[in-house]
């Protein structure tokens, strides 16, 4: 049995998570968050997104709390206050270009002027400052391949927010370490946090938090590490672990 605590701060993903498969927050979990927030509780996001299209949904919120993005590379003491971001080598993201192209898949990054994929991409690109890239390719075994060549070159940290992709930044860079950055902030301690998440990019932080909860969607092994299985994130998986967890209290 999973005992309730006194929680100071909810970490969030996004998709998967806090999004319905819509990419919309139901008006369920609004209310919750809004009685969190009304509680003194603390409401993150702990995304691979960046603030191009996280920021949205942090605005339509009202969420005045920091927020780690892209992985843990880019984290906001507040809206409108940057904290820190964490940039990739720019000779590393030559080499992740090529290693993507070279395997026939499709790729994206996020800088800070922009999120640009594989179309979009020019010689242009690879003077920009980028916190993440991300690669995607349809076979697993491909996948992996790329997956293993990347984690050879050392000094990278590769995980992933679905099973068709990998999601590469600096190594010791995840949402786990962008997490304890806000706790440090704000004067919480890990075990006051109650993350939820549903892809491998959350398993650090599930397990690392005061509890980790695994959505009804969440990838199988992201599951048998959680502490709770709550509902899926069209059932409002995310409002039902707050009431339990938090409002409960």
């Amino acid at each position: 049995m999973v005992m309730v605590r006194p929680f100071r701060l909810i970490a969030l993903d996004l998709d998967g998570t806090l999004l319905t498969d819509e990419k919309t927050v139901s008006a369920a979990t609004k209310l919750c968050l809004q009685e969190a927030v009304a509680q003194g509780v603390h409401v993150i996001f702990a995304t691979g997104r960046g603030i191009q299209t996280a920021g949205a949904f942090w605005q339509e919120l009202g969420l005045q709390s920091p927020m780690v993005l892209l992985n843990g590379a880019e984290i906001w003491a507040g809206p409108g206050a940057l904290h820190r971001r964490t940039f990739l080598p720019k000779e590393t993201i030559r080499r992740l270009h090529e290693a993507a192209v070279s395997y026939g898949a499709r790729f994206w990054g996020y800088s800070v002027e922009s999120l640009t994929g594989t179309k979009d991409w020019s010689e242009e690109m690879f003077g920009r400052d980028w916190m993440k890239f991300g690669i995607k390719h349809e076979d697993p075994f491909t996948l992996s391949a790329l997956k293993e060549q990347i984690l050879a070159w050392g000094a990278l940290h590769v995980t992933s927010s679905a099973p068709v992709n990998l999601e590469i930044s600096v190594e010791g860079i995840t949402k786990e370490s962008g997490v304890r950055e806000v706790c440090r902030l704000l004067g919480i301690r890990m075990e006051e946090v109650l993350a939820v998440g549903d892809s491998d990019n959350d398993l650090l932080l599930l397990t690392s938090a005061g509890l980790g909860v695994a959505m009804g969607n969440a990838e199988v092994h992201v599951q048998k590490a959680a502490g709770y299985i709550t509902a899926s994130n069209n059932e409002d998986g995310v409002a039902r672990a707050i009431e339990r967890f938090v409002l409960s209290a």
